[in-house]
């Protein structure tokens, strides 16, 4: 009988891949895939209280289980203060869930022998080749430099081991030499400018030794571009969003869609601060950066999740091979790496991480529900998604919520989704 589950699961995870592909995801009452209808509905129940007492302005969630849609329901607010109501089309910002589509861009490339995996990061830009570390001074950096153990390698920039970190995640001597994050950088330089910039900077670590949030998604961006000869957004337009019809998705919001991209509210309930769209993608970036400057919808976004939970495959269209995503999912963090990834996302301490995401390596200990082998990585400006392939789960939430909030709203989200879960 589980032989046949197995057998009956993979042949379901290939046709409706295949029907995903060619245009909208087959849709199921939640019964028929073992989730509850009244359960789900306390999604709704929750998030429409959250708008109303003035939390968030809006979200929109997208949950697939066994190849089939169960929900793209849409809540609140696109733009509260303009009284524009939210729908499943809009278009989100969606910060760091640009690293794992740059990342499997990068992979593509692996996979035609343009680049490896350990090939040092000065192959291609000469500059990184005599990279140097901050020595440390009772634990505090200095001004003092060493010269870097072994170079930076491509392997270092999936997984956050390069040692150059985000400056806007520190307050030492090094972190105020950095740009301060990913949409900072592409506001401020472009991409010539923006790779002389960090190889003039010392390391904040020595490579591969502690995970530390930082650029190596970016830099692995404009690796792309000086491989493929095209831009970031060009090349996974080409490889990426197109075969799998993310026609939402890409580097700027064009006039004719304006209209759909989301706000948040404009002073954060918490903190009192300010809140706008950044980066701003009606105007224009000075490089695309692969570390943070997507833009998305869940639709768009859940067609990616499932093309990994599948293995690479979309249809007839196969993006990349099963092993290489199996690999890419794989724990990268070995016993001598740090591992600081809660620090980046406190919901997600205490998991490993693979290239250009987070992976879960132990059914307890960590604060959220999920299965070993679930995978994601979510966004600064309120976004969010996983997959568990365990359950056969895929799931995007997007909001316009940048700020603490939306670590509160990822293990809501996330209970709300499990505990719906029936079987």
């Amino acid at each position: 009988m589980a032989g046949f589950r197995i057998l009956a699961t993979a042949l379901c995870l290939l046709a409706c891949s295949a029907a995903f592909a060619q245009g909208p995801l087959p849709r199921a009452k939640p019964e028929e895939v073992g989730l509850s209808s009244e359960r789900l509905a306390r999604i709704g129940e929750t998030l429409n209280a959250d708008i109303e007492a003035g939390r968030i302005p809006g979200a929109v969630i997208a949950i697939a289980r066994r190849g089939k849609l169960v929900a793209l329901d849409a809540y609140g607010w696109r733009d509260k203060a303009a009284g524009v109501a939210m729908t499943t089309d809009t278009i989100f910002n969606i910060a760091s869930m640009t690293k794992p589509m740059t990342t499997v861009g990068a992979l593509m490339l692996y996979e035609r022998g343009n680049i490896l995996i350990d090939d040092p990061l000065s192959k291609y830009f000469p500059k990184f080749a005599q990279m140097r570390v901050a020595v440390r001074d009772a634990g505090e950096p200095t001004a003092e430099t060493v010269p870097a153990n072994r170079p930076i390698t491509i392997q270092d920039l999936m997984r956050h081991t390069s040692g150059l970190i985000y400056g806007g995640r520190g307050n030492t001597l090094v972190h105020k030499m950095y740009p301060g994050g990913s949409g900072d950088a592409a506001r401020e330089y472009d991409g010539a400018a923006f790779m002389d910039k960090l190889a003039s900077l010392p390391l904040l670590y020595q490579p591969a030794t502690v995970w530390d949030y930082g650029f190596g998604l970016d830099i692995l961006g404009l690796t792309i571009e000086q491989i493929s000869k095209q831009t970031l957004g060009q090349y996974l337009q080409a490889n990426l969003f197109a075969p799998l019809g993310m026609t939402d998705t890409g580097f700027s919001i064009s006039e004719d869609r304006a209209a759909r991209y989301a706000k948040p509210l404009p002073v954060d309930p918490d903190t009192g601060k300010p809140q706008a769209r950044s980066p701003e993608l009606t105007q224009p970036l000075k490089f695309e950066c692969g570390g943070g400057c997507a833009a998305s919808t869940a639709s768009d976004y859940l067609r990616f999740a499932m093309m990994l939970m599948n293995g690479g495959r979309a249809g007839e269209a196969r993006l990349l091979g099963p092993r290489t995503v199996a690999y890419m999912l794989s724990d990268q963090l070995g016993p001598n790496i740090k591992n600081l990834v809660g620090n980046a996302d406190p919901t997600r301490a205490d998991y490993g991480f693979g290239l250009g995401l987070a992976v879960r390596t132990t059914p307890g200990v960590v604060r959220m529900m999920g299965s070993v082998g679930q995978f994601s990585w979510p966004g600064a400006s309120g976004t969010d998604w996983w997959v568990d392939p365990r359950e056969e789960l895929a799931v995007v939430y997007l909001s316009a919520a940048p700020g603490p909030i939306r670590w509160h709203y990822r293990q809501k989200i996330n209970a709300l989704v499990y505990q719906a879960i029936i079987d």
